[in-house]
């Protein structure tokens, strides 16, 4: 009986003291947590997703929202006080059990398991990287005891509480016929990209194809107002107020600032333009803030509990902003600057962009364009509010909540031109573009949409207050998950 007892004691000695070694080890930090390279292998897939379907902002917006929840709602299992958003029935983890390592094998799965739903043509990527973390991605257990089987359980939880969200993921809903994001609310613009038939209304515009032909592309997701937020109670909870109208001071103030500023774009503001546009290879609007978010890990040298949660709530703030711009686009239904330029300046004389490698030159009013390539020329879908304005509020307010200081600090360098312009005489010099504060970065990725001709500034001004407004939203729920 007593060695018996002697076995058990030191039993409990050595794994005590194996736990303990293992809370009070080194923690990986910065680019070396597992949450940080689960962020990065996230904006690999949403620019691989833009290559493959061409930029659907909406759409990985609710992916990467779906993807850090499931990561969150794994680790959550091994907190103290951590309140999932869609994985019930699972309990807490006893104190022992809530060691980095776990939290690591947690979330990765939970990372696989959503990815692979979302993410599926880049399967075999994510297979990759687990396998380089030392997992085994054919591991399916749902046991909710083992760190392995809660990730699966949180990827699980996340797909089945959102296959019927109103986004048409499965294109399930009546009349879909099986095609995936199908507008089954059927709307049909006003005006045709011939024919202007009310001015105030978005009118779709022709793009290159590429190949010396031309088509215009219809209305990106016009459902979106329809996809059940995250944080808000309604999609349309912070609807700004109406934007000005054709014959309006306001208006023509503001479409005669559009031509003014692009007819006189310095190199840095084609920089920032072209960065805030985001090249070729886009990861949109969220996964642009997801960057930014891991620019704030990489200075701040986060753990994997920092970045789970910042990652968490930048990525839900994103989504539900998607929702809210949506909602405000597809009830003003308002035109862009491409359409509004057009008709104040039709047959008058105007100085401006002439396209690319052509620079500033003389033309009719009819004639101007935003400054964009060939192929991209204009977001399809209406105006107002600001996408880019929207998100970018949004995710600057709670990166600046997240962090208690409006302090970034970041810069880029880019060449201006490059991404725009056919001729490399029309590159600039190098330009470095410096984000001194979260609120700065948003309101300089506001202003840019503004100077590339993509939005008058009531899109703008209107965009930022409502990124803000659903910001407090996400703040108070991301709270009240954290057990706060």
């Amino acid at each position: 009986m007593k060695r018996i007892l002697l076995v058990s004691l030191i039993f409990s000695f050595l794994s005590t003291n194996v736990i303990f070694g293992q809370k009070n080890q080194e923690e990986p930090t910065g680019t070396k947590n597992v949450a940080y390279q689960w962020g990065k292998m996230a904006l690999d897939a949403t620019a691989s997703d833009t290559e493959k379907f061409k930029p659907r902002p909406t759409i990985t917006s609710r992916y990467l929202g779906l993807i850090f929840i499931s990561i969150f709602d794994a680790w959550s299992r091994f907190d103290e006080n951590a309140i999932p958003v869609f994985m019930n029935n699972v309990d807490r983890r006893p104190i022992g059990e809530q060691i980095v390592s776990n939290k690591e094998i947690a979330i990765s799965y939970a990372a696989y398991g959503t990815m692979k739903e979302y993410y599926y043509s880049d399967t075999e990527m994510f297979k990759e990287f687990m396998i380089e973390l030392g997992l085994d991605p054919d591991n399916n257990s749902l046991d909710p005891t083992t760190p392995e089987g809660i990730g699966n359980l949180a990827a699980k939880a996340t797909i089945e509480a959102r296959k019927s969200d109103g986004s048409n993921q499965y294109g399930d809903v009546e009349g879909s016929n099986g095609k995936a994001y199908f507008d089954y609310t059927y709307y049909s613009p006003v005006n045709s990209a011939d024919e202007n038939n009310d001015i105030n209304r978005w009118q779709p515009k022709y793009f290159s194809d590429g190949n010396g032909g031309q088509y215009a592309p219809g209305c990106l997701t016009p459902y979106w107002q329809k996809v059940t937020p995250i944080t808000m109670t309604s999609a349309d909870q912070f609807r700004p107020g109406p934007p000005p109208m054709f014959g309006s001071e306001q208006l023509k103030l503001e479409v005669k600032e559009v031509i003014e500023l692009q007819a006189n774009l310095t190199g840095e503001e084609i920089a920032l333009v072209e960065f805030m546009r985001d090249g070729p290879q886009s990861v949109q609007q969220a996964g642009h803030w997801l960057k930014f978010a891991q620019d704030v890990s990489r200075r701040d040298n986060h753990t994997l509990d920092q970045d789970v949660k910042m990652y968490f709530l930048t990525e839900i703030t994103a989504m539900d902003a998607f929702i809210a711009s949506w909602d405000s686009k597809m009830f003003y239904d308002y035109a862009r600057p491409y359409a509004l330029v057009h008709e104040y300046y039709k047959d008058k004389t105007i100085k401006a962009w002439g396209g690319p490698s052509k620079g500033i030159v003389e033309m009719k009013g009819q004639e101007w364009r935003p400054y964009s390539p060939d192929i991209f020329l204009c977001p399809p879908f209406p105006s107002y509010t600001s996408g880019h304005s929207t998100i970018s509020g949004g995710c600057a307010e709670v990166l600046r909540l997240f962090t208690g200081d409006d302090y970034f600090g970041e810069s880029v360098e880019l060449v201006p031109g490059t991404l725009t312009e056919v001729d490399a005489a029309y590159y600039g010099k190098p330009i470095t573009i410096n984000f001194p504060t979260f609120t700065e970065a948003a309101n300089m990725a506001g202003m840019s949409r503004v100077m590339g001709g993509y939005h008058i500034q009531a899109d703008n001004i209107a965009g930022l207050q409502l990124g803000r407004d659903v910001a407090v939203q996400a703040w108070k729920f991301y709270n009240e998950h954290l057990g706060n």
